[in-house]
Parts: C-alpha cells; structure tokens; sequence
C-alpha cells in the first residue's frame, strides 16, 4: 500500500520495520491507540510526549526520531509578531556595516547603578506575569545598557558597566524565551555568556547557559542541552560546606537543566542521578533562594520537588503526579517554612497536574486548575503548549455543551471548541 512520505513518518516507519513490527504491535508496545500510530507514520507530526513513548518502545532517545525536513508555513500572524518586536529587534541585532560598526540607536548615557535598578523592575515584572510592560521596557534598557558601557570607557568603571550589560541581555534572552522568540534569544544568550566570560564572571556565565539549556530544550534539542549542562555543572561544582547561596543555586539549576534534557530523551538513570545533585545542593540550602546578579530563578527544595513530579508526568504516570500533589515538601505548611518556588514553575506544576486529571478522566478537576492559571497568569498560559493539550483533550471528551468558562479558555488558548 502507498503511504504518505514526511520525516517523521519515514523514521518511525523504519524503526518500526527494523523491530519487525506492524503498526497494531507499536501501538501495544508504546501504549497508543492504532489511530495514533498510524497518524504519525501518514501525517508525520505528534507531541513531543506521544512521540517519547514511541521511543521507549523502540528502545531509544526520543532525539533519534527527530528528522530535518521543510518547516510549516510561517502563521498569518508573522507579521504583526514582526512589528511588535521591531524595536527590540533595532536594540539587540543593529545592522551592521562593512567597516565593522553597527548602525545602532546609541541610546542616552546613564550610570551602570541606574541601569542596573532597570533590570531589577523588569524582572520583576516578569516574574509578575507583566509580559507586556517588560516587552516596553526591554528596548530602552538594552540601548542604555550600551550607552553606559560606552559612557563607562571614559570614565574607568568599563567592568561593571559590561557585567550590567550582561545582565541586561540575560533579561532579554528569558523574556524571548519565554515568548518562543528562540532566534532571538539565543542572540542575547550567546552574547551575555560571551561578554561574562570575558569578565571572568563564571556564576553569570553560568546563569546565561542554564538560560541556554532551557531555550535548547524548547527547540527539543534534547542531546546539546544535556552536554551543555552537564560540562558547566561539572566546571562549577562546589564544595557544598564552603560554597555560598548563589554558588549552590547556580550548580543546582544546572543539575535540573541536565534532569530534565534527559528524561525527555529517555534516559532515566542519568535524570535521576541529576535530580539527586540537585537535591543535595537543595538541601544543602534549606529554602527557596534568589538572586538575579548570581542566578537568575528561584532554587531550594520546593523547586527540586515540582521539577521531581514533572518527571512522573513526562513518563506518563498521571497517578503518581496526583498522589505528590500538596503534599509533603509542597504541602502548604512545608511551602510556608522553605519558601515557594518561582511563580512560573508553580504554574507549569499546576499544569502536570491538569494534564494528570484529565488521563484519569477528572476533566473537572483539570479545568479548575486551568481557571486558577488564567487567573492569576493570563499572558504566562497563553504561551503553553501544555495549556492546549490539556485544553484539547478536555473537549475531546466533552458530550455536553461547552460551559461559558471553557469557551473562554479555548479562545485564550487558540484552540477550536
């Protein structure tokens, strides 16, 4: 029989044939429907979670099924994204010339300490799901940022106006992290770990590479963030007895980066022992802690935990991500001694366990925990896949008519009810 030819399809095909397997033993072995299977080998896409357990049944990283292919056609929205990002597009990428200068707006001078004070409101507003005002205020600071290094070459203060710089383009590759501008992310990334290590600043390099490794793992380039963040985690280990907050902070976050790369790549043994270095630095800390000059998000034991459960929920073990849920050290008594953890990671748990209802078949349960995210993090669950899938499978299920509330999230989410 023809079949259709894509990547994907073609790969999982062969891997399949190569196991001499038709597609009802994949389905019995990866534990999806025939339809599912048959899906992916005609239509040649899948989530990245369905495709993880096609992987396991084959025995190997999930990255092994990825294949290089023609991209989708850009969405009709491209070119309003295009416009609302111009001026930071004008403030971190400037044309450059023949002679090597840059074509760029120099911005008013101002004190590395005035810059600096900058990019502690924004991310503070970033931490405050404030996505729209940080989007404001990222332009101005990153041309002031430039200006102050400039200024700070006549002045003899050119380290610390480089280092603030530094933060400033840390601050600009998470927030476009966050919003899946991943080119330009990775701009500003690149571009504050270059200018750290020219300080010789190891903990913000540091911090700019776990940045890094995130924005990898976005893009499923599952194999580069695991090597990435396991070398810089072994270049900065510490001596748990001597090594400050920030030192901990930093190498545990590293070890979460490493975790996480590898469990969405099938590799569990190295996951787990990354999940052990990063609960040892935890606990070595005893509370949740943060520091943007030394690292970026909030680390200590409630984080390690969440980051623990999101194992459970990538393996698909929605009994054992309900059976963690508000209890010990993210029960709220424990929540209220160590301290929480960062806003976004809070609501990517409250994710796993709306997706861990909806396997069980609690789509109640799962729509409430929806509604409290929109609640309190409107713009933040608009960028979430997870958010769609679990908004999908909710209507998938539905025999009634759609309540006002699901109606509205759908429209939130982008997904067709």
């Amino acid at each position: 029989m023809a079949h259709n030819s894509t990547p994907l399809g073609d790969t999982v095909r062969a891997y399949r044939r190569t196991a001499g397997w038709n597609q009802e033993r994949l389905a019995e072995e990866s534990g999806l429907s025939v339809s599912t299977v048959r899906n992916i080998e005609q239509r040649g896409h899948a989530r990245l979670d369905t495709l993880s357990q096609v992987a396991q049944a084959f025995g190997v990283p999930t990255s092994a099924l990825f294949a290089p292919g023609v991209p989708h056609p850009v969405g009709d929205d491209d070119s309003a994204n295009r416009q609302l990002l111009a001026s930071l597009r004008q403030a971190l990428m400037p044309p450059v010339g023949i002679a090597g200068e840059t074509l760029a707006d120099p911005g008013e001078a101002a004190e590395p300490s005035a810059v600096r004070r900058l990019i502690e409101d924004a991310l503070s507003l970033y931490n405050s799901d404030r996505y729209e005002s940080v989007a404001l205020m990222l332009p101005g600071l990153l041309r002031q940022a430039d200006a102050a290094v400039v200024a700070a070459e006549e002045e003899g203060c050119h380290q610390e106006a480089v280092l603030v710089r530094a933060h400033a383009l840390l601050l600009a590759g998470k927030y476009l992290t966050q919003v899946r501008q991943y080119d330009m992310a990775y701009q500003a990334l690149a571009e504050g770990i270059r200018l750290a290590r020219e300080l010789d600043n190891t903990l913000t390099a540091a911090t700019g590479v776990t940045g890094l490794c995130w924005l990898l793992l976005r893009q499923d380039r599952f194999d580069e963030a695991e090597r990435l963040a396991a070398t810089t985690a072994e270049a900065i280990e510490p001596k748990l007895s001597t090594a400050s907050m920030g030192e901990l902070a930093a190498w545990g976050e590293l070890c979460l980066r490493i975790a996480s790369a590898a469990i969405r790549n099938n590799r569990e043994d190295e996951a787990k022992q990354a999940r052990r270095m990063a609960a040892t630095a935890a606990s070595a800390m005893g509370h949740e802690h943060r520091d943007y000059r030394t690292h970026w998000a909030r680390f200590g034991p409630a984080t390690v935990e969440i980051k623990a459960v999101e194992d459970l929920s990538l393996a698909g073990d929605a009994h054992g991500v309900l059976s963690r849920k508000d209890q010990g050290l993210l029960s709220k008594e424990t929540l209220e001694a160590v301290g929480r953890p960062s806003a976004i990671n809070w609501h990517r748990h409250r994710l796993d366990i709306a997706r861990s209802h909806v396997k069980v078949g609690s789509t109640h349960d799962a729509m409430e925990e929806l509604a409290r995210i929109k609640k309190k993090a409107p713009s933040w669950i608009r960028h979430q896949p997870m958010a769609r899938y679990v908004m999908e499978d909710i209507l998938k299920t539905r025999k009634r008519t759609l309540t006002r509330e699901m109606r509205e999230m759908a429209t939130l989410l982008n997904v067709r009810a």
